[in-house]
Formats: structure tokens, sequence, C-alpha cells
């Protein structure tokens, strides 16, 4: 009898090809097995809430493992952090039902985009915030007026990704939030769930507000016109990250969604 367990992993994604195992390149999700079977030798992959690509970092990817003996929480996230590269951790441990699957009942995420501004880059801030060049700061205003369109249930096929494979472009956006004080911005997005590189479309785009080259009022015209080309350039991985993941309450993983649950699972 397998016993199911919920990990709240964290980690750096400079040197990762994505969550996602890959044939020949490096992934969070190989990492983890690779900790995992020098436990239990016969565990299955671990499966995560979802993806994110490369060089796109993670405060809570939520992970399911399954060991063929039980364990003490404390006790299986020492022994698998022991095997983990410095670049992984695993945060939190619990036990869960083995009904639980994380994707599937996922019911909304946070994802953060930092940005770092100013003549010059900050070295500290290398490979952790996308920095806009400029001797002026990004006009705040004006990116938090544009990004007051985007909350709702809409269709956001101008900020998908050519190749996105989801079978509909339609996602709800509970909140976007323009947030820090120069040289540092962070753009909050919190929503139910995400297209393929739709976050980082819509930080390029709001960047884009924020020097000028666009009026904030211009969001809702992209928004309608479900065309790609019609949004800016997508943002660069290394300044997104995956903040939080809220979970159906009945599982017991972390607080309940502060925008509720929907009478679908939209994972």
């Amino acid at each position: 009898m397998p016993f199911p367990f919920f990990l709240r992993t964290a980690y750096v994604g400079t040197a990762f090809h994505g969550w996602q195992i890959q044939t020949s390149l490096r992934s969070v999700q190989a990492e983890l097995w690779r900790a995992l079977q020098a436990l239990d030798p016969e565990a299955p992959m671990p499966q995560g809430t979802g993806r994110t690509d490369a060089g796109v970092h993670a405060r809570a990817q939520g992970v399911l493992i399954r060991t063929a003996r039980a364990w003490e929480p404390y006790r299986l996230l020492a022994a698998l952090n022991a095997h983990l590269p410095a670049d992984v951790r695993v945060l939190h441990v619990q036990p869960v039902p083995e009904a639980f699957w994380p994707r599937h009942h996922a019911v909304a995420k946070r994802y953060v985009y930092r940005i770092g501004e100013g003549a010059a880059e900050d070295p500290f801030w290398r490979d952790r915030r996308w920095h806009v060049h400029g001797a002026a700061p990004l006009d705040r205003e004006a990116m938090a007026q544009a990004a007051s369109f985007l909350p709702g249930t809409h269709d956001f096929s101008s900020f998908r990704h050519q190749e996105c494979a989801a079978r509909t472009p339609v996602r709800t956006i509970h909140r976007v939030a323009v947030t820090g004080a120069w040289p540092a911005m962070d753009l909050v997005f919190e929503g139910n769930r995400f297209l393929m590189h739709q976050v980082r479309i819509m930080a390029g785009t709001l960047v884009e507000v924020g020097k000028g080259r666009r009026r904030a009022e211009d969001l809702q015209e992209i928004l309608a016109a479900r065309d790609r080309r019609r949004a800016g350039h997508t943002a660069p991985a290394h300044g997104l990250y995956l903040e939080e993941v809220w979970y159906q309450a009945r599982w017991g993983i972390g607080s309940p969604s502060p925008w509720g649950e929907p009478d679908e699972e939209p994972f």
C-alpha cells in the first residue's frame, strides 16, 4: 500500500530547463525523483501542480509523492533535502488522502513577476529580476491603470503563446497589482489558472505602458482583440516566480483560497 505525501517545494529555476522531466536536460521533477528513489527505489515519478518554464522560479510548487512505507513528515523532509541539490528544497511535507491530486485539486495560483529598474543592473538581482534599463522610473500609475482591465473572466488569446495547447483561452484573473518602490517592482497576478506564457506576456505589455510606448487604455483593446500580435513582447523567464497555490479546502493543505472555490475543478 503506497503512502501519499504532499510536498511544498521551492527552487531557483536558473539552471533548470523547467519543471517537467526531460530526456537529457536538467529538470526539477527529475531531481526530486532522483532524491525520492534514493529513499525508495520503486517510488513512482513525483507529480506537480503545474509546469514552470526554463528559468522560472518557484516558492510554492505543490508535489505529490508516494512512498512504500510510512514516514514522519519532518524526517521525510530532511531525508529528501539531504539528496537534493542546493537549488531545490522541500519546505513542507504532510500526508494526504489517496484521492488527492495536486493539479486537479488546485483552485488558484499567485505568480509574481519581479523587475529591477535603473541605468545599471544590480548584480545581486541577476537572474532573479528582469532589468528594465532607463534613467526614469516606470510609470507605476499608468501600469496600475492598465492592469485594472485584466481581472475578470476573459478570452486571453492576446496573451497566449502560439504553441499553447490549452483547450480554451478563457481564464479568470482575480487580481493584478503593481507594487514596490523604485528601483524594484513586483507585478502580482492571481487567477484560477494561466495559459502558456500568459503572465510573461502580460508583464511585457505592462512594462511597455510603463515606458510610455502604449496607453493604459490600450490594454482593454488588446484584450478584446484576441490577437497575440496586438500585445507586447514576452518578458524573460528569470523574472517570474510561482509564489502560492491554493487547493480545495477539503484537503487541508495551506490556507483556503481567498477567492473561494469554483463549482468545477479548474485544472
